[in-house]
């Protein structure tokens, strides 16, 4: 399976530094993210009592579950090193930063796995900068393929 991104995240927030992150998960969860069926909509991460949790991440229930099907948006725990965690609660507090995740995807070992970000909101002509940066790179790279 390669990686889910959220394509929002780096759209809305300017990327700080990046942590890798396991995810604590039940049978039907891990089904469907292997069907693909998440959706990052609004998702963040916070810290609370010396644990990082994820919120709002929407993991659809898998089909053939049945009574024994999971929460849609429960937090889910994300298992991270105690000095990874200190860093990013002492840069949330001080500097007014957001945990946001940027991609999942399942590793070699059958590990899901979590790319969150330490991350700074942009501003509205931030976005429109980033957008317009694009578009002439995307440009460039019209006009010299036409060239060459």
């Amino acid at each position: 399976m390669k990686a889910i991104t959220n394509r929002k995240a780096t759209h809305d927030y300017t990327i700080i530094q990046k942590f890798e992150a396991g995810i604590s998960l039940t049978g039907t969860e891990i089904k469907s993210i292997r069907n693909g069926a998440i959706n990052f909509k609004d998702s963040f991460a916070k810290i609370k009592d010396g644990q990082c949790w994820l919120m709002n991440f929407h993991i659809s229930p898998w089909e053939n579950a049945g009574v024994f099907n999971h929460e849609t948006e429960r937090p889910r725990r994300l298992l991270l090193h105690r000095q990874e965690i200190r860093r990013m609660q002492s840069k949330v507090d001080e500097l007014g930063m957001t945990i946001v995740p940027l991609n999942i995807y399942i590793n070699d070992q059958g590990r899901c796995k979590l790319t969150i970000a330490l991350a700074k909101g942009k501003k509205t002509y931030d976005k429109r900068d980033s957008l317009q940066q694009k578009d002439m790179a995307r440009d460039k790279e019209r006009s010299l393929r036409r060239e060459g």
